[in-house]
């Protein structure tokens, strides 16, 4: 046979294979769940169930000896949206619920507090937060600092007095204005949807013909090594692109988080981490021929270092020098930081095409890992 009869050979093997694997995929419904709803509960579950902001924390305030500026300060604490402000004038009502976590801190006035201010000194204010969430912990003790410098400020305005000079600070945050969590824990979680979903995809597949034994009749079959894992990526990347397109309107109409790039390189980009993912599954099916055990390893090599190396939820810098360098060989990690740079910056060469070359070494590692591993069981 000339080499044009052979490579239109090969051709029509691959394209009966990838009308074979569509089909399998529509007639499947496990599939078309881990493809369509699994993202959706997933995304609903990240988006609206994780969040860093901390809004309404439950703090008690403790008045020992009421009096207007009192009252004035209980007011302008209750009048904002960060606390939930109970009042005492007995500190000690407040030490269960601290303890027991039904309160995150406590500010204490002290009985000469309105005398201290009005001979100008420093007033008596205690502020007690529990020390076992150390993150919140420090929050309301900013939070109170800042509240507290306000009050000052505007009684002294009140009263046509002149206050002491403070520092001025007027920040100025990129990107993310608002200090919304949800806006870089959504393309977080995206991230890490999607290369749990691509890992799974191919690795449910393949294992679930070894357990029907319809492989051996692909076995049969001339079908080459690349022809074999071309079949198997094409369905299945068109589905984790589908899949992405569900994110990306979830992201952009329920949860309101912004798109600054432009959507040809959020698909490009999106279409090379996929590949990767899905490589990760071809390769999990050449040592698992139960779905049981492909979706254990999936777990195991996809969605758990996404989870903690990612950057996602913990800060990579901050962790042992192993730790890190483990955490760049975790494909998750670039397209996070690639996909919140989309999202909230824009199209930023600097940071998008390290990340996809990276993506790109890493799939063709995994292909060439997998065609030597299925070469052994085809040829």
């Amino acid at each position: 046979m000339s080499t044009q009869g052979r490579a239109g050979a090969r051709w029509r093997r691959i394209r009966a294979l990838v009308i074979k694997e569509a089909r399998q995929l529509i007639r499947d419904p496990s599939s078309l769940v881990v493809g369509f709803v699994l993202p959706v509960l997933l995304l609903l579950l990240f988006g609206f169930g994780i969040s860093f902001d901390a809004t309404r924390v439950k703090v008690g305030l403790v008045i020992e000896a009421p009096s207007p500026d009192t009252a004035w300060f209980f007011a302008s604490l209750s009048n904002t949206p960060f606390f939930e402000v109970h009042q005492t004038t007995d500190r000690r009502v407040f030490y269960d619920d601290l303890a027991a976590g039904r309160l995150n801190g406590l500010i204490a006035l002290s009985g000469d507090f309105t005398e201290r201010l009005a001979r100008g000194d420093s007033a008596g204010v205690q502020v007690i937060t529990d020390g076992s969430d150390p993150n919140t912990a420090n929050l309301i003790s900013g939070y109170v600092l800042g509240a507290w410098n306000s009050w000052i400020q505007q009684r002294a305005l009140t009263a046509g007095q002149t206050t002491a000079a403070f520092i001025t600070i007027e920040p100025r945050f990129w990107y993310n204005p608002e200090l919304e969590s949800r806006r870089f824990l959504v393309p977080g979680s995206i991230a890490l949807i999607l290369m749990m979903i691509g890992a799974l995809l191919t690795a449910l597949v393949v294992s679930r013909e070894w357990e029907r034994g319809t492989i051996e009749a692909l076995l049969a079959t001339p079908v080459g090594t690349v022809e074999f894992i071309i079949g198997k990526l094409v369905p299945n990347f068109l589905l984790g692109l589908c899949a992405m397109a569900v994110c990306i309107l979830a992201a952009l109409f329920v949860f309101h988080i912004p798109l600054r790039g432009s959507l040809i390189a959020l698909i490009a980009f999106t279409s090379v981490f996929l590949i990767v993912a899905l490589g990760i599954g071809l390769l999990i099916s050449t040592v698992a021929r139960t779905q049981f055990l492909a979706s254990q390893i999936a777990l195991l090599l996809a969605f758990l270092p996404g989870l903690y190396f990612s950057g996602f939820l913990f800060e990579v810098a901050s962790m042992p020098a192993a730790l890190r360098a483990f955490s760049a060989i975790v494909p998750a990690k670039y397209f996070v930081r690639g996909l919140q740079t989309i999202f909230l910056v824009g199209d930023v060469a600097s940071v998008l095409v390290p990340c996809t070359l990276a993506l790109l070494a890493m799939g063709a590692i995994l292909f060439a890992l997998t065609a030597r591993n299925t070469r052994q069981r085809l040829d």
